[in-house]
């Protein structure tokens, strides 16, 4: 559907008739002039620099790129409201390893981005299909609900990356339970599941999970990336390579073989992306296979700006214009001058236009707690000014929301790099300290809580009366010392358990020895550190009780955050 913003300004319109009126007038008045000064054809040959041809064109090409200046103030945008349309096709859950074991380059440019490169493609070729988007390690996320709108799909598909999932590890079988649950389910149309990954799966029963879909009509559909050969997983960008706890250099490999089980055990189709080419076509062909049903699809609320189309023509009318040489005209070369100008400004009034309105419908979704369309929108403002402080940040809030604590992170940084621009207002200078005390969240979260230390202190500089920044300070503080003591404990027992080594070779009754001491230190040292945490607890609340000595909501708040650092689930594998 096609509209115009402000419709009112095509009134301009009518004024084009009465400039080609005028123009044929001047050109009347002109060779009336001509006559009193003698033969116009013998002046005509006296004045060769002179063309009406060229006049004319000038003229026309003006006329044009005034047209289309007003085209542009009246805003003319593609779009349609909101509502339900019935489409023929079928449901696609994609689940993308993120991994570390990804970004091992034995396919080019690296395992994770050949996906990508592969998963692009795929979207390119639906067209009445829903399709989301699922990411996983140790853990799995919904990264875009299942949605007809491709452009998002595509968008969110560029950002991802292995740090979006803090647990690290390979859980293919959550990845097809969470799935499973983000089908539609009123609809009735055949459902598959495209899953891409290296086939390392360290976590759980991923066969099980692909059993379970089938018996509810999902297909499970693999697609194995890497080589069955293995290689080194890249770190750093210095030729270095990740190693595991022992220090030995991790090697990948592609398991085909789980792959091939999942996908059988999925009623599906297993092929490795070695050629994205062929491996497109056999996922192409299994989709065609399925059974399409009427799906119903929102189509898009909003309204897009196309002005830009109508801009660019203008300004290329008018810089013909300009090289068209011909006598100086002051008239017209003010109307050309005044047209660039509104043309420029004009265009700069719109972009700022659209970034205010997918701010406004951002913040309208995010209080709606609707915290992945709300990401769409604002990184939609984004795209028109790319330093949006206001954007910025409140994209950084939604991700926050959807517990992506390493692109929220990475979005408040860049908040926080117009430090200078935000310092000069109060409110400025509050949101700033949002800013680091959010950031200080995401290091409690992720456990780098010398990154909380420090991002809560900022914080306080800027809003020293913030008893929660001040009470999660002291809160942190206690868990930098704890992990600090936990670690130092572990070289410890490194160091203690080298020593046994050696005793073991001199004397195997001395080996039997010392296991028997070392299991009663270990007795010892486990009641030492029990005693010690608790300790700490109690030093912690003298603490906090310094702090804020009434607060008994911010303590809920802390037990719950306590309670869920416990309950955060630890996988032994890093890739």
């Amino acid at each position: 559907m096609f509209r115009f913003a402000h419709p009112e300004f095509l009134y301009l319109l009518f004024v084009l008739p009465a400039l080609i009126a005028f123009y044929v007038y001047a050109i009347i008045l002109k060779k009336k002039a001509i006559k009193k000064y003698g033969n116009p054809e013998l002046l005509e040959e006296l004045m060769p620099e002179v063309s009406p041809k060229r006049q004319h064109l000038k003229f026309w090409l003006l006329f044009g790129a005034i047209a289309m200046v007003i085209i542009v103030i009246a805003g003319p945008q593609f779009g349609s409201k909101l509502e339900t349309v019935k489409r023929q096709g079928v449901e696609i859950m994609v689940c993308l390893d993120v991994s570390n074991s990804m970004l091992a380059e034995d396919v080019t440019p690296n395992r994770l981005e050949k996906a990508k490169q592969m998963l692009s493609k795929l979207t390119d070729g639906f067209s009445n299909d829903k399709v989301g988007l699922i990411v996983f390690a140790g853990d799995a996320f919904t990264q875009l609900p299942i949605t007809s709108d491709y452009v998002s799909a595509k968008m969110f598909l560029s950002s991802i990356n292995p740090s979006m999932v803090s647990t690290q590890g390979t859980a293919i079988g959550a990845a097809i339970n969470l799935a499973m649950r983000s089908f539609t389910p009123s609809e009735t149309s055949d459902k598959a599941i495209v899953l891409i990954t290296d086939g390392e799966n360290h976590e759980d029963d991923a066969v099980k999970a692909a059993a379970a879909a089938a018996e509810k009509g999902i297909h499970v559909n693999i697609v194995g990336m890497g080589d069955p050969k293995g290689t080194p997983i890249p770190v750093g960008g210095n030729n270095d390579f990740m190693k595991d706890r022992e220090g030995n250099v991790v090697i990948t490999k592609l398991n085909e073989e789980m792959c091939q089980e999942i996908a059988a055990a999925g009623h599906g189709t297993y092929v490795r992306a070695d050629n994205t080419n062929s491996a497109l076509r056999a996922l192409q062909k299994e989709i065609e296979k399925m059974n399409k049903s009427e799906l119903d699809s929102k189509v898009y609320s909003e309204y897009d700006e196309r002005f830009q189309t109508f801009a660019w023509i203008a300004l290329i009318l008018l810089l013909v214009d300009f090289m068209t040489l011909s006598r100086k005209n002051r008239i017209f070369r003010k109307v050309k001058l005044f047209s660039l100008i509104l043309l420029f400004c004009s265009g700069a009034a719109f972009a700022q236009k659209a970034e205010r309105k997918n701010v406004r419908e951002g913040n309208k979704l995010y209080e709606q707690e609707k915290y992945t369309e709300s990401e769409i929108a604002y990184r939609k403002s984004l795209d028109v000014n790319p330093r949006s402080t206001e954007g910025t940040y409140n994209l950084a809030n939604s991700l926050y929301k959807q517990k992506k604590f390493p692109e929220a992170a990475e979005q408040y940084q860049l908040a926080a790099g117009q430090a200078e621009k935000m310092m000069e207002t109060p409110e400025g200078r509050t949101r700033l300290a949002e800013i680091f005390h959010n950031v200080g969240n995401i290091g409690m979260q992720t456990k780098e809580y010398a990154k909380s230390v420090e991002a809560y202190k900022q914080s306080l500089r800027l809003n020293p009366k913030d008893d929660e920044t001040r009470y999660n300070l002291a809160l942190a503080q206690k868990l930098l010392q704890d992990q600090q003591q936990q670690n130092d404990d572990q070289n410890q027992d490194q160091n203690k358990d080298q020593d046994k080594d050696q005793d073991k070779k001199d004397d195997q009754q001395q080996q039997q020895q010392d296991q028997q001491q070392d299991n009663k230190k270990d007795d010892k040292t486990q009641d030492q550190q029990h005693q010690n945490e608790q300790m700490s607890k109690d030093n912690a609340q003298q603490m906090l009780d310094a702090f804020l000595q009434d607060e008994k909501e911010t303590q809920e708040k802390v037990k719950k955050a306590q309670a869920q650092q416990q309950q955060r689930r630890k996988t032994d594998k890093e890739w």
